[in-house]
């Protein structure tokens, strides 16, 4: 006698197919969000990181005691430099009063550090609060 042919299982078949339907799913939805991610406006976030990063190291050379003009006047006119751009980079904001008293604060703040540039640690300490009160009020108010 001969054994009984077995017919596969379609068990197998609808694993492949779910298999399948996932991994397009996956990709499907990776190129969307690349797509989403495309048209979005990187450049208020990307100022932002600049500006944090600038800070971050007028700190590090505090922290090193490394205070002179030479060391802490670099940073503070690139923190001038983009300050400039608040406005391009919040379009939506550039009409919002309390946004431009702000921008124009913190602007008057760099201005005054860079016409009395900070000789010492102590006065480093002192416009880096400034600097840190200044964007700290303005993120409490928009972020």
């Amino acid at each position: 006698m001969s054994e009984p042919v077995r017919q596969p299982s379609k068990a197998t078949r609808y694993l492949y197919v779910l298999i399948a339907g996932l991994l397009i799913g996956v990709v499907a939805t990776v190129m969307s969000m690349r797509a989403i991610q495309a048209r979005q406006d990187h450049f208020p976030d990307s100022l932002m990181t600049v500006m944090s990063k600038q800070v971050q190291l007028l700190g590090e050379s505090q922290k090193q005691n490394r205070c002179t003009i030479n060391d802490t006047a670099p940073r503070v006119q690139t923190l001038r430099a983009l300050a400039n751009d608040l406005e391009v980079a919040f379009p939506g904001l550039r009409d919002d009063e309390r946004f431009q008293q702000h921008a124009n604060r913190f602007r008057a703040t760099l201005n005054d550090a860079l016409a009395k540039p900070a000789a010492d640690c102590a006065s480093l300490a002192a416009l880096s609060q400034k600097i840190g009160s200044d964007c700290k009020s303005c993120h409490q108010d928009f972020k």
